[in-house]
């Protein structure tokens, strides 16, 4: 049997929120652990060997995925290359790569650092990464948590209030030891903010918001539901369904020098964007919206248009898909993909229900035995009138829609 016979078969597969990571998928998982991370040799092999090679900052194994974060200077031409034959290299000689029990000593502050990336990726990526953001956490020392914004939160003129308001509160809630956050972005070298820059002064229009629809609560701006929902073409039910799972998101920007004292609240969904000034008397005016990033915004149709291209083409033995194979078969391996494909989903609905088609997104289940669609499903699909009927079960609505799909797609 040749070399090339038996050579390991290792796929490169880049991170999207990260340029300067990529993961190395194997066939199988490694040693069949709990992910684990590496931020210098230490005594586990596949480490070692890893971290020999220049340029390496930090490794992650999370099941049949090996993620190397390199240094922003290097070049993943050569680099790529040289881990692939590493590891193939390492797992001829053993098959124990990771060491002792699969895994290093849990230090009290790795330990802190991956449950802030756990709540990070569950809670926080899936909303931000709509608009071309990311936040991650750059180290843990102590109490103290180090976080790092990038792409389009990185120079977000609402950045430090995101960071503070949201990510800060939410952190400190779940994990009371955390005595100090620190943000240690360069806001400065930003260059894909959430919303582009504008240095000129607020667009004046003479539309004042009604009084009472804007109001503050525990710090916090509240908008009057049945005010915003028609100004963003959905309905106030599904507008608070979609700032629960972050298909709404809304920032919030303090105003500084000329601006001082002004408050700019600014709401979008896919299709829509809403924005209004507050200033210091407490008196709100509609502003236009500012404007989306194109990149971002492209990156998320192109996803669900390609999750509604697999889906369609799906063999009737095919269907239901589960939301962990579709994203595998679209390419997306890292941490949050299913949450990508869920909003990719979700999109697709909006496009259905505004068209007066039946969901596509129905072909898409969880991995449960009653192979149905998650809640966020019927809850979109209610927000637009075409949930299950009253006496209806979900399992009944989900065959009718299928049914009524099946036949779309036969014509």
């Amino acid at each position: 049997m040749s070399d090339t016979e038996t050579r390991r078969r290792i796929r490169a597969q880049s991170s999207v929120a990260d340029p300067d990571v990529v993961g190395f998928i194997l066939d199988a998982p490694i040693q069949g652990r709990a992910p684990v991370r590496f931020e210098a040799a230490g005594d586990a092999p596949l480490a070692r060997a890893l971290f020999e090679l220049d340029n390496v900052d930090r490794v992650e194994v999370s099941g049949s995925t090996i993620w190397v974060k390199k240094h922003a200077e290097a070049d993943w031409a050569t680099l790529k290359p040289a881990i692939a034959d590493a590891i193939r290299k390492l797992l001829d000689e053993t098959d124990a790569p990771l060491g002792r029990d699969g895994r290093e000593e849990t230090t009290p502050d790795q330990a802190l650092l991956e449950a802030v990336e756990t709540l990070l990726n569950q809670q926080v990526n899936p909303a931000v990464a709509a608009h071309g953001g990311h936040i991650s956490v750059d180290k843990v020392e102590g109490s103290a948590v180090y976080l790092r914004m990038s792409g389009g939160c990185q120079g977000c003129a609402a950045s430090a209030a995101t960071l503070r308001e949201g990510v800060e509160r939410m952190l400190r809630a779940a994990l009371p030891q955390i005595d100090k956050i620190v943000d240690v972005t360069d806001h400065a070298a930003g260059d894909n903010p959430f919303y582009a820059r504008d240095d000129g002064p607020s667009p004046i229009l003479n539309r004042p918001v009604p009084e009472g629809v804007i109001e503050w609560e525990d710090g916090q701006i509240i908008v009057d539901p049945d005010y915003l929902a028609p100004k963003l073409g959905i309905t106030p039910e599904a507008l608070r369904a979609g700032l629960q799972r972050g298909d709404v998101v809304g920032v919030t920007e303090t105003g500084e020098g000329k601006d001082s004292g002004k408050t700019r609240i600014v709401l979008r969904t896919t299709t829509r964007a809403w924005a209004a000034e507050i200033d210091a008397s407490g008196a709100a005016r509609e502003i236009p919206p500012p404007r989306l990033i194109e990149a971002a915004a492209g990156r998320e149709k192109e996803l669900s248009n390609r999750v509604r291209a697999h889906l369609q083409g799906l063999a009737d033995d095919e269907v239901p898909i589960t939301y962990g194979a579709l994203a595998r078969v679209l390419g997306l391996w890292a941490p949050g993909s299913i949450a990508k494909v869920t909003r990719a989903l979700e999109t697709t609905m909006r496009e259905d229900a505004a068209a007066n088609r039946p969901f596509i997104a129905a072909r898409a289940v969880g991995r449960g035995r009653d192979k149905l669609p998650g809640k966020g499903y019927f809850e979109l699909a209610q927000a637009f009138a075409r949930g299950p009927l009253d006496g209806e079960s979900e399992a009944d609505h989900h065959s009718k829609e299928l049914l009524r799909l099946n036949e779309v797609i036969a014509r």
